[in-house]
């Protein structure tokens, strides 16, 4: 088993065939986009594919230290706030699955009930450290 990231984007990403940002859907449009989330991660459970899945808030920060190790907030760099909704990890047999996964869950509906044809990032997540040799 492998597991993976799925990143679902704010923008950053390719647009999607049903562009339309979720603020001007309806009420029932973000209802049947919602329901379609929780299935497909209902139905990765019973499968045992299902690790995690969180939406994230538009609110955050990016954080490092200053010389005296007090923390500095925001600078003049895109964030991830702005970037990123929410991701969901996978653990599968394979590559292919986690495609076929991905595929799967762009086709959550949007606007007018269509799939969004969304672009999500996968990543591998990483399971061991890497062997450095000098």
């Amino acid at each position: 088993m492998a597991k993976y990231l799925l990143l679902k984007h704010y923008r950053g990403a390719p647009a999607s065939a049903n562009d339309i940002p979720m603020d001007q859907w309806t009420p029932d449009e973000v209802s049947a986009h919602i329901k379609y989330m929780q299935d497909f991660a209902n139905r990765l459970v019973d499968t045992g594919e299902f690790v995690d899945e969180l939406a994230l808030t538009p609110q955050g920060s990016f954080v490092t230290a200053d010389a005296d190790g007090r923390p500095i907030t925001d600078g003049p760099f895109a964030e991830t706030k702005d970037l990123i909704a929410g991701f969901m990890v996978i653990d599968v047999e394979s590559h292919e699955r986690a495609l076929e996964l991905a595929a799967e869950l762009s086709l959550a509906p949007g606007a007018g009930g269509k799939p969004i044809h969304e672009w999500l990032e996968l990543r591998p997540v990483l399971s061991s450290l890497p062997v450095v040799t000098e």
